[in-house]
């Protein structure tokens, strides 16, 4: 087998994992949509939002596993390293989600259907809402930095133990470019439905769905159901 025929398989089986990985994971997906449809987010938002995600989320697996073949790492090594950031990020997508349903509860209890308070309760509202914008995003970036890409790192080793740095190139470019098309394109056709779900009675507990949604992702991934 020839170099090109090699890398050609390598950069399919590193985006097919990627792809697939990206979709058996809930919560690739979800805390985008539901922040998206609560945080009344642009599209050019959510997509910028989640590609920085996505981007984050294996930059972090590859500085590891790169910085782990320079060092001659063994593969158990550095996997149960992964294993170790992956509860790590589990736990913080828990508390990013138990916190946000109880600021979104907070919210929908201002928003109180009596005319004496309801100018205030908008006020309020608006507010809460104008910063979550600013903070969550961040949040967002800030967990999925530190989940890991388990499937990245055996996929590192193989063309690794052959020493192609050509090889490694290939897997990486292949895999992420496949992983963060997976996250955007998901993403983006799930908001394009909810779009189309208008219910207003409901508008009040937006907040509190997605804290819920999120906090269920990071209780799935936690405690891999």
């Amino acid at each position: 087998m020839g170099p090109s025929s090699e890398a050609l398989i390598l950069s399919l089986t590193a985006a097919s994992i990627g792809a697939v990985h990206t979709l058996l994971g809930p919560d690739h997906f979800v805390p985008f949509v539901a922040m998206s449809r609560a945080g009344n987010w642009s599209a050019r938002k959510t997509l910028w939002v989640t590609t920085g995600c996505g981007l984050g989320h294996v930059a972090g697996s590859v500085l590891i596993g790169l910085l782990g073949l320079a060092l001659g790492v063994v593969v158990m090594k550095l996997e149960a390293f992964e294993s170790l950031r992956g509860d790590t990020a589990a736990w913080m997508l828990i508390a990013f989600g138990l916190a946000y349903l109880t600021w979104g509860i907070v919210q929908a209890v201002r928003k109180l259907p009596h005319a004496h308070v309801h100018a205030a309760a908008t006020v309020g509202s608006a507010s809460g809402a104008a910063g979550s914008s600013v903070w969550s995003p961040w949040l967002l970036l800030l967990v999925f930095v530190f989940g890991p890409c388990e499937p990245l790192i055996p996929l590192l080793m193989y063309p690794a133990a052959k020493a192609s740095p050509w090889a490694v190139a290939v897997v990486v470019a292949a895999f992420t470019l496949a992983t963060v098309a997976t996250m955007t394109l998901t993403v983006m056709v799930m908001r394009f439905g909810m779009s189309f779900l208008h219910l207003p009675q409901l508008s009040r507990f937006s907040h509190v769905f997605a804290g819920l949604a999120i906090l269920i992702c990071g209780v799935l991934v936690k405690f891999g159901l």
